[in-house]
């Protein structure tokens, strides 16, 4: 069918298990580590310290526990990778990440990130992925109104702002692929 398409072809779709590809390696063995760990050491201790206590409960505090690191673990991980990939300072932020207790660290990340760059395709300057145009070459990024110049979406056949009808603009082929 002529909607389904290749995420590889097209450079404008992006492939949903992108986010889980940043995860490194490392992060994901030493999660795993840290979550049995949690188990071996909660198990460990159950016989050791007190053996009259609830067993559920037990096993669901520990599951929850080791949870709760590993998930950590794999936040620490991706922010490592994130970070490289907005063109931040990783030394700064891995520092803040890992200090902040409480993954306060991880939530000022992510209130405080860069937005994602991408290459133009025509002059391979670096620009913020909301832009519609290039700033130095006026390559289209993204469909626009001709009328008003604000983005619509490439299956739009009036623009929302304008209502100006968008079939009669001179918008690039590569822009068009969803028309019928």
């Amino acid at each position: 069918m002529a909607w389904e398409t290749d995420p590889q072809s097209r450079p404008d779709v992006e492939d949903g298990s992108s986010d889980l590809k940043m995860i490194p390696l490392w992060s994901v063995i030493l999660s795993l580590v840290v979550f049995s760990g949690v188990q071996v050491l909660n198990f460990w201790g159950r016989q050791a310290s007190m053996p009259h206590r609830n067993p559920v409960m037990h096993v669901v505090g520990s599951y929850s526990w080791g949870a709760a690191l590993a998930s950590y673990v794999l936040l620490i991980g991706y922010i490592s990778r994130d970070v490289k990939r907005r063109n931040m300072s990783a030394g700064i932020w891995m520092l803040i990440v890992l200090v902040m207790p409480g993954g306060i660290g991880a939530i000022v990340y992510f209130l405080l990130r860069q937005p994602m760059m991408t290459r133009c395709p025509s002059c391979r300057t670096e620009v913020a992925s909301g832009f519609h145009f290039c700033p130095q070459c006026r390559f289209q990024m993204k469909p626009v109104c001709g009328q008003c110049f604000r983005g619509v979406h490439i299956t739009d056949v009036f623009c929302v702002q304008c209502g100006h009808d968008l079939t009669g603009d001179d918008m690039p082929a590569r822009l068009r692929s969803y028309s019928d």
